[in-house]
């Protein structure tokens, strides 16, 4: 017999007989509490301590690290014990990130622990992140952003001129989630009928895909100048030629986005906008180079960073430079700003390189990559609170965040200017682990940096480095450890990438390396090729390592790796 109470179902033992002892009544009241208890999904999961990735690189200092991995150890990270789990079809090329968010109420689906995956194609998936059978073999939700019905398409490379996003530019920037509102944002690119180009800010709701805060906003920007294609004394934002490639950033409240080019292809100039998370109402709009050209933040993928005072911090990578004689221009310089106000992104303080005219003429962008922020020193340290980055002659800069050094023309007044160790291009490929930076650079191994404290200074050679040198694009990163022990290095090998056509077809590999010693390699996913393969490679793409799984995006796929039993 089925009783129904309250449009509960209850169990046929739970329909008591009137004469039935009120001990045993409340006995079995007590045990039905109990199963029901156990079978309604809860907003605590029974890990208590999951880990959540909801912005590029896991944090808003973009160390790329999560210490709070307990299931993948050096031990069990191998070929008979770690593999290839399952993929989920997308449709399209995947550059961002993959997101994390656990324990997420999905409407009709119950809690999951959901891995989030933006396309080229202007889609959003959301994924169940623990497998894919019975009901988790589709998404939870899909929500295309594009609308091909009504003529609105991702922009196509040739629409650019540029090859180096293909074969369509839809969301090239990591999203970024606000887990106060359940909230995931993301920048769109897109083609639309008799109206040409644009690009929105969405906000959708991390439960249900659905479009949040009257969103989406149209992104619109103009400042005073005369720089490159300026109308008017008027340089505006061009949704075409800028490429919203740097991740997003979620800092107080404020929503930043940044902006380069495709393929250098001018005019454009660098942008920073900020938006109001809650309204999406425009806040503050910031012009690399306003009465020059060019000055992009490129960042190779990595998202502007934010230090605990607010303070906000991004790398420009060529262009006009003029402010050291009282100008506006700030092509390849490092920018810190305070937070908005009227309007305006207030500039605290820069540190442009001393030659940074030559590296302007021979396109050695200084802003390459994004700036990492390192944890606060302890007390008695000469520089408390420090940045790494690197730039295209493979130069790594150490840069005292509180006194940048601005501009000399004679030498750069920074903590340490670290050249002749990397080969090329290390760009934002960049993480920290224990006192550590490792990086990687075009045509050269990946290499540990030893870091000490009490002069705030890198080793001047690699304490560690891995017997792969790898070729163009080099790999990106993230790193996995328990505290202080079990650190994994997690690389995304795209070498099989032809620059500007990304088309091969030829596959990632995912490799994994002892953080203390990069000579040693664990795993990598060519070892058991037809198992473990990861997909169709693409540049940028960084692996998410997160609860006992990695996951990567690759050309139509998101693959998940994991413990095999």
């Amino acid at each position: 017999m089925k009783t129904q109470r309250r449009g509960m179902y209850l169990p046929p033992w739970f329909a008591t007989p009137i004469m039935l002892s009120k001990r045993i009544q409340r006995q079995r009241t007590l045990c039905f509490v109990l199963l029901m208890a156990s079978l309604v999904p809860t907003a605590f999961p029974a890990q208590p301590n999951l880990v959540d990735v909801t912005t590029y690189h896991n944090d808003n200092a973009r160390l790329g690290l999560n210490t709070n991995e307990t299931t993948l150890t050096l031990a069990n990270v191998n070929r008979a014990e770690f593999g290839k789990l399952f993929s989920q079809a997308v449709d399209g090329f995947v550059y961002a990130q993959p997101l994390y968010l656990s324990n997420v109420r999905i409407s009709g689906k119950g809690v999951h622990n959901v891995v989030y995956v933006a396309t080229q194609h202007d889609s959003v998936y959301a994924f169940d992140a623990d497998g894919n059978t019975g009901v988790n073999r589709q998404a939870l939700w899909t929500r295309a952003l594009a609308n091909p019905a009504a003529g609105i398409h991702p922009v196509r490379s040739e629409d650019v001129n540029c090859k180096d996003i293909y074969p369509e530019i839809g969301i090239a920037g990591t999203p970024v989630i606000d887990t106060a509102t359940g909230t995931l944002y993301v920048v769109t690119k897109e083609t639309r009928p008799g109206k040409g180009f644009a690009q929105r800010l969405h906000a959708l709701d991390v439960a249900t895909g659905e479009e949040k805060f009257g969103g989406p906003v149209e992104i619109h920007a103009s400042v005073s100048g005369g720089g490159d294609g300026s109308v008017g004394g008027q340089v505006a934002f061009d949704p075409l030629r800028n490429n919203q490639r740097p991740g997003l950033l979620l800092n107080n409240g404020l929503i930043y986005i940044a902006w380069a080019s495709h393929c250098d292809n001018g005019p454009y100039h660098g942008w920073l906008m900020a938006y109001d998370a809650r309204t999406l109402a425009q806040v503050a709009v910031w012009n690399a180079t306003p009465n020059g050209g060019l000055g992009g933040i490129w960042h190779a993928g990595s998202a502007p960073a934010a230090d605990a005072d607010g303070n906000i911090f991004v790398a420009t990578g060529n262009g006009t430079f003029d402010a050291a004689t009282g100008g506006m221009d700030f092509g390849d310089s490092l920018l810190k700003f305070a937070a908005p106000t009227s309007g305006q992104m207030p500039l605290l303080d820069y540190f442009t390189p001393f030659n940074q005219a030559d590296m302007e003429v021979q396109d050695n962008d200084f802003g390459s990559g994004g700036p990492m922020l390192l944890p606060r020193q302890p007390a008695g340290s000469p520089h408390r609170n420090l940045l790494v980055m690197g730039d295209k002659t493979g130069t790594l800069y150490v840069v005292d965040r509180d006194n940048p050094g601005k501009f000399d023309p004679n030498s750069n007044r920074i903590v340490q200017t670290l050249t002749g160790q990397l080969a090329c291009c290390t760009g934002g490929i960049t993480a920290w682990w224990n006192n550590t930076v490792y990086v990687t650079s075009v045509f050269d191994n990946m290499k540990a940096f030893s870091f000490d404290p009490s002069t705030g200074r890198l080793s001047d050679v690699p304490v560690s480095q891995t017997a792969q040198v790898f070729l163009y694009s080099p790999p990106f990163f993230s790193i996995s450890s328990n505290g202080d022990s079990n650190a994994i290095v997690w690389a995304l090998d795209t070498d099989t990438y032809v620059h500007r056509s990304n088309s091969t077809g030829q596959p990632a590999v995912l490799r994994a390396f002892d953080a203390r010693n990069l000579s040693r390699e664990i795993y990598n996913s060519n070892e058991n090729f037809p198992q473990d393969n990861a997909g169709k490679a693409v540049k940028f793409a960084v692996p998410t390592v997160a609860n006992g799984k990695v996951y990567v995006g690759t050309q139509g796929e998101l693959t998940v790796y994991g413990l095999l039993h």
